[in-house]
């Protein structure tokens, strides 16, 4: 007998997953895949298109063809600030660039001053407007807007520019849409007062090459498949915890960047929080969610690995660390990976010195410490008073990361790892419950 199925595609920057569920929401089964990057033009590395495209479609087709399960449905998260271009026939055109490209500052000077010239905002003003802390690449609609100053004739030839997660829906509806989850993730498109692109946008020809928005999680159905639109991963991760109870919390969602996510706080986000890489994000139905981000996972890795190296121990060897190791622990952690962003104004990139420390054991928890103190900021950034913060992702996991959390929040309850896989799941439960659960909470209406 077949058991009924639904497929998530969780595209994140490092692992590319596939999850399989029950009608019931428990897992079935869990593939993971690491692609290696290539480069766009310029030689800044970023993913594999066609790789990724091989893998989605093979999978897509598999699952078809299984004997043992009835696929009903399938959707999709993805990492945001992230575009695909295609032309006029529907094909990629242009690499995914990677948000972490960087935009030279003559050209982004040039596009705040063109909002100066023509919206009357400064820097903070547009800031404020959009949400969306001034980040270069990751501001993705200036991806398309340094697309077209620097290459007009590719800008051109752009007939539709898909975020992330609608293109994975795309490869297998054929059906192109603009979803709010993916306007919302920084990308100076939106202006979150008025609710529609801000007249930039349509100014530089922008939004004629977005697809229409939808509302609806169902983007078509294809031999009695649901395939959903797909929605950006962090906002995906939020949907379970809202589901759970109306007590309110605020979510660490853990991984390159840890995203400290409170749908409770409701205050306008002023220019000083802006500056201190506060932003809000949109949920499907359009409405804000106030948050702050720390590049927590990638700073975390880089220096591991420098430890690793310098101790000569193996990559891993955090990963056996239970958090109750005595240590000395040194301060003055540096950061490598982190300028122009996190919740410390003017933080500048620097080498960390750590040979000081007497083993790999004592560089690593220097290294949380340092991390968690920068961590701890962000997070007061975006709490208002909530009693208990759920932690998602890979630092779940960590048993120092916790403690280490707890121990600077000790009036919080602090829960971990409450749904497996929050990401895929909240991708599911907007592709199966849709309206249902949209109506029964209050954020959403």
């Amino acid at each position: 007998m077949k058991t009924a199925a639904f497929a998530i595609f969780d595209v994140g920057k490092t692992n590319k997953k596939l999850l399989l569920f029950d009608e019931e929401f428990r897992p079935i089964e869990e593939q993971s895949q690491i692609f290696p990057e290539t480069s766009d033009a310029d030689g800044f590395p970023c993913d594999d298109l066609s790789l990724l495209n091989s893998w989605l479609l093979d999978h897509w087709e598999n699952l078809r063809l299984r004997s043992d399960i009835l696929l009903k449905g399938v959707n999709f998260s993805a990492y945001g600030a992230s575009f695909v271009h295609l032309d006029a026939q529907g094909t990629a055109i242009r690499p995914v660039y990677n948000y972490l490209k960087p935009l030279s500052a003559d050209l982004q000077a040039q596009f705040y001053a063109d909002i100066q010239q023509h919206d009357g905002q400064d820097q903070d003003a547009f800031a404020a407007i959009t949400c969306s802390p001034i980040m270069g690449m990751l501001n993705s609609g200036l991806q398309l807007y340094w697309l077209a100053c620097t290459q007009p004739e590719a800008f051109h030839q752009i007939k539709t520019a898909l975020h992330l997660p609608q293109y994975l829906s795309y490869l297998l509806s054929g059906e192109k849409f603009s979803d709010y989850t993916s306007i919302g993730c920084h990308t100076a498109l939106w202006d979150f007062q008025a609710g529609a692109y801000h007249p930039w946008v349509k100014r530089w020809g922008i939004e004629e090459k977005l697809a229409p928005i939808t509302k609806d999680p169902i983007a078509t159905v294809k031999d009695g498949v649901m395939i959903g639109v797909g929605l950006h991963d962090s906002s995906a991760a939020l949907l379970p915890y809202l589901l759970r109870g109306k007590e309110p919390f605020l979510l660490l969602s853990t991984g390159t960047w840890c995203i400290n996510l409170n749908p409770f706080n409701e205050e306008h986000l002023s220019p000083q929080a802006l500056r201190c890489d506060c932003l809000a994000y949109l949920m499907p139905k359009g409405n804000p969610v106030k948050a702050s981000r720390v590049f927590f996972g990638r700073e975390h890795d880089h220096q591991v690995e420098r430890i690793a190296k310098h101790y000569r121990v193996e990559a891993g060897f955090y990963k056996k660390l239970s958090g109750r190791e005595q240590v000395s622990i040194q301060s003055g952690f540096v950061p490598a990976c982190m300028e122009g962003t996190g919740p410390v104004l003017g933080m500048q990139n620097g080498t960390w010195d750590f040979s000081t420390c007497a083993d790999a054991i004592t560089a690593y928890h220097s290294l949380m410490r340092g991390l968690m103190d920068l961590l701890k900021i962000s997070i007061e950034l975006v709490d208002n008073g909530v009693p208990k913060f759920y932690v998602d992702g890979g630092f779940a996991k960590n048993p120092i990361f916790m403690q280490l959390l707890a121990a600077d929040f000790p009036n919080k309850q602090i829960e971990a790892l409450e749904f497996h896989q929050a990401t895929a799941l909240g991708a599911l439960m907007h592709l199966k419950n849709g309206q249902a659960y949209q109506q029964s909470m209050p954020l959403f209406t």
